[in-house]
């Protein structure tokens, strides 16, 4: 058996069975059809609820490179196991923009497409080209384009398929689409109020990334120091009337119009005005400073975190009659 605490943001107990780090996609043909698996990543989106009776396959594969270019855009190339935030980085090092408002955002590449990583205001699905991964199922590679990817507000084929949770599909590359007209994308409240703090009008995309990290710095809490899997729950898009029931109820609920004619609200302000923000069941609670966040404050286990997690939902299905749901994956 393999502890799996140290490769999980929660820091939660849990093992498994068999523990195989890939380094190289090769490794990937070893897992033979029909065994139980887990594709793991950085661990920053996972609740552990115990031990794992199957497989976990710790993706490592790492490289990043400029596949090519055109008029329009730059084709970078990273593997699976690379650091997302690491990655965003180099890629701004590089003098290459587009990625700068996903900085400081937890995980790995490979990680990324599957749950439609976002945050101010883009989605990595607007800057994937396509991706590559392994099926173990049919024993082959294949690759998918941005297309047919269907991505969603946090979602994707990946998991609309199941491949996520059932280990049938590894991401082993991504390739990202940077186009070379690029703007800045500054339309939400926290990065303007940043970037006018720092007296900056006309903002790079270096000034983007580091508005970026210094607002969610101030926000979220460090891994490290404080066990956490970012933010928890989904913000929950309702329909339009719904919408307009709860604004007329409470005029500061914070909410983003989508283009189906639905309405994104703000979870973290749902949770807050449900009384959870700094609150905490046993172990396990809402950030103080984000109440979207939900933190181990030590010694906490799955059920815990379940535990806690259905107390908030109820608390904000009892005052909103909106259901929440949670982001990470239960394993």
């Amino acid at each position: 058996m393999t502890d799996l605490t140290p490769f999980t943001t929660l820091a939660l107990p849990g093992r498994a069975a068999h523990y195989l780090k890939i380094t190289d996609p090769g490794q990937l043909t070893v897992s033979a059809p029909g065994e139980r698996r887990f594709v793991l990543g950085g661990g920053s989106n996972l609740v552990l609820t115990g031990d794992f009776p199957g497989r976990v396959l710790h993706m490592a594969i790492a490289g990043k490179r400029l596949l090519h270019e055109d008029a329009e855009a730059r084709y970078v190339e990273a593997g699976a196991g690379e650091n997302w935030h690491d990655f965003v980085q180099w890629t701004l090092a590089q003098g290459w923009p587009g990625l700068e408002n996903l900085s400081l955002i937890p995980g790995t590449v490979g990680a990324a497409p599957v749950q439609n990583i976002g945050a101010y205001g883009l989605e990595v699905g607007e800057r994937l080209a396509s991706v590559s991964a392994w099926d173990f199922e049919k024993q082959a590679f294949f690759t998918v384009d941005r297309e047919h990817c269907r991505f969603a507000y946090r979602d994707s084929l990946f998991k609309q398929q199941g491949w996520h949770l059932d280990g049938r599909v590894a991401i082993v590359a991504v390739v990202f689409r940077l186009p070379k007209a690029w703007r800045a994308n500054i339309g939400y409240a926290d990065l303007r109020q940043e970037l006018a703090g720092r007296g900056i009008a006309e903002p790079g995309a270096r000034d983007v990334a580091d508005a970026v990290i210094a607002v969610r710095r101030r926000k979220l809490p460090d891994p490290a120091v404080t066990p956490n899997a970012g933010s928890f729950f989904h913000n929950p898009v309702v329909d339009r009337q719904i919408a307009a029931a709860l604004l007329a109820a409470h005029p500061a609920l914070p909410h983003y119009p989508q283009t189906d004619g639905r309405v994104k609200l703000a979870a973290g302000w749902l949770i807050e005005q449900a009384g959870w923000k700094g609150k905490a069941l046993g172990p396990v609670g809402m950030y103080e400073k984000q109440a979207l966040v939900l933190v181990n404050h030590g010694g906490a286990t799955g059920a815990d975190v379940a535990r806690t997690m259905a107390a908030v939902q109820a608390a904000v299905r009892e005052k909103f009659a909106v259901e929440l749901s949670p982001e990470p994956v239960f394993l």
